[in-house]
């Protein structure tokens, strides 16, 4: 960013879309408050709605960011593995657009890294709004039994849900199974190691499936509880979302990443009914109309109402994102370079 420029960047920030645009500005505005680490950062936008890509050009211009932007919705690995293409700098923080950042969180993850040689780092992860104080992962841990092609998996968010004001003592640095792309900085090495993010995760498991792969090559993740970020998921679900929304959390698309990453690891086939978490999540768009269906009618019909809905959803999404790749445009690709 032009305003870090007195010193040569060992970082940058790349932000890209998860599953909503309108905390986008809220998102990237913290970023910019609360970063004074120099760094470089660059931003990748989905076709986002009009006032938000009209903002997002005015500070690119502003401050003096790479803006790339695609024509049609990108799966995160694909907008990751884009952004990759122009960052240089030892350190590479990949933050998604709903994330909201507290002060030193940039000085805090690279000093972890510099003094532990992490590969990657994570920091605690909250959920929710900052204020309510909800952790959402204090590091992860997962574990593999059995042998390939039919090991079962287990995975865990460390004290998910817990109360910050209820921890019994402050939490410490510490090595962990995994973190989550909400926010994770990576050394750039990875990539010249390990090759770029799989771009047959389309929406979920890319960060099980790099933090299994630096585990592999014998480097270390990290938890980092002195970094302390937010994310800002729904409830609620602005209405402008919600086709960007279907589109993440599609049926296809989890179906396809659930079968690589049973493929690639070697996980017994009944893994792949986890695709239901998909479907939940979708159901977070009709939440507010079954909560006032349930207040005309009672839970009864509510819940007739939303089983209804939802296999009638299921079928409309199977049918209108089957195939949708999420992959770049050779025409993005060319005017970004240009």
């Amino acid at each position: 960013m032009r305003e870090n420029r007195e010193a040569t960047p060992r970082v940058t920030i790349v932000v890209v879309p998860r599953e909503q645009y309108s905390v986008a500005r809220r998102s990237l505005e913290s970023i910019f408050e609360h970063t004074k680490l120099p760094h470089e950062l660059i931003y990748v936008d989905g076709p986002s709605p009009a006032p938000l890509q009209r903002w997002l050009d005015a500070q690119a211009r502003e401050r003096g960011f790479r803006l790339l932007r695609s024509r049609h919705p990108l799966s995160p690995n694909h907008a990751r593995n884009w952004a990759l293409e122009f960052a240089s700098t030892p350190y590479i923080v990949f933050v998604d657009n709903d994330l909201i950042v507290t002060p030193n969180w940039l000085e805090t993850l690279v000093r972890c890294a510099d003094e532990t040689d992490a590969w990657a780092v994570g920091p605690l992860y909250l959920e929710g709004e900052p204020g309510d104080g909800i952790i959402h992962m204090a590091g992860g841990h997962y574990a593999f039994t059995g042998e390939a092609p039919e090991r079962s998996s287990h995975t865990e968010h460390l004290l998910q849900k817990t109360p910050l004001a209820e921890l019994p003592a402050p939490l410490e640095r510490g090595d962990c199974a995994f973190v989550e792309f909400h926010c994770m900085l990576c050394r750039r090495e990875i990539f010249e190691t390990l090759g770029p993010l799989d771009p047959a995760l389309l929406n979920s498991r890319e960060h099980l499936d790099l933090c299994i792969a630096i585990e592999k090559a014998g480097g270390r993740v990290l938890f980092e509880p002195a970094c302390l970020v937010t994310y800002k998921s729904p409830p609620p679900l602005d209405p402008g979302d919600r086709g960007f929304f279907w589109l993440r959390w599609s049926e296809d698309w989890t179906r396809r990443s659930l079968e690589r990453f049973v493929e690639k690891h070697g996980i017994e086939s009944g893994y792949l009914d986890r695709i239901t978490i998909a479907t939940a999540r979708r159901a977070i768009a009709f939440d507010p109309f079954i909560r006032r269906v349930r207040a005309w009618c009672g839970g009864g019909a509510a819940e007739t109402l939303r089983d209804f809905v939802m296999r009638a959803e299921a079928t409309l999404n199977r049918l209108r994102f089957r195939g949708r790749s999420g992959a770049l445009c050779p025409e993005d690709r060319e005017r970004a370079n240009s």
